[in-house]
């Protein structure tokens, strides 16, 4: 999807219904996707409920504000992740209860906190899921942390922050978002069971199949 008017109508419409089942509240969270000159963004403290297409913020290729509203004081995670992914079309960063709730958890691997339980979890998300250090929101100092797990992994959780996702386009980022919602809910709901993971052999056999 290349057209700039489509793109601005799929973020507020993918938003709305990312929002509308919870797993995004009041202004948190933000949505980004590559253009051939730039970037859109959600706008600086905006609900992704309630987005108006016209006036997402739009960045140029060197990160200058050119238009919309004031972009998402986060812009630097999403930057993040496309400097370090050359494939990366899209960024999604939620709050999340169940990922962030992970993401809150003491005594995790800190390169693959959610288990194999689910094939879909390793072909939306991969083997690896980073834990990047705690950062006050907003601190530009984040960027680094999150540019070097980034080379090796399409997702991070944000240590007691939240997850940040990227994608091959605005609805993988989105639907890969969602899968690791649900993955990580799975996993706090088997917390102390024993589970059934993914062997080895079957998450390689995913990765060849579905890359």
């Amino acid at each position: 999807m290349k057209d700039e008017t489509a793109l601005r109508e799929a973020v507020c419409t993918l938003a709305a219904s990312l929002f509308a089942r919870g797993f995004s509240v009041g202004s948190a969270g933000n949505i980004s996707v590559r253009l051939e000159d730039g970037v859109l963004i959600t706008p600086t403290n905006s609900c992704l409920g309630r987005l108006d297409p016209a006036r997402l913020s739009r960045l140029d290729a060197a990160w200058r504000h050119i238009g919309g509203d004031a972009p998402s004081k986060e812009v630097f995670m999403h930057r993040a992740f496309y400097q370090a992914r050359a494939e990366a079309q899209a960024v999604v960063h939620l709050h999340s209860t169940w990922a962030t709730a992970v993401a809150c958890l003491e005594e995790v691997d800190a390169r693959a906190p959610i288990p194999p339980l689910t094939p879909y979890f390793v072909m939306r998300i991969g083997e690896t899921l980073p834990v990047v250090r705690y950062f006050r929101p907003g601190d530009p100092a984040m960027e680094p942390a999150i540019a070097a797990a980034a080379r090796t992994a399409r997702a991070v959780l944000l240590a007691n922050h939240g997850p940040v996702v990227s994608g091959a386009s605005l609805t993988d980022a989105v639907y890969a978002a969602e899968e690791l919602e649900e993955a990580a809910k799975l996993f706090m709901l088997l917390r102390g069971e024993r589970v059934r993971r993914l062997t080895s052999a079957q998450v390689a056999d995913l990765g060849r199949r579905f890359g």
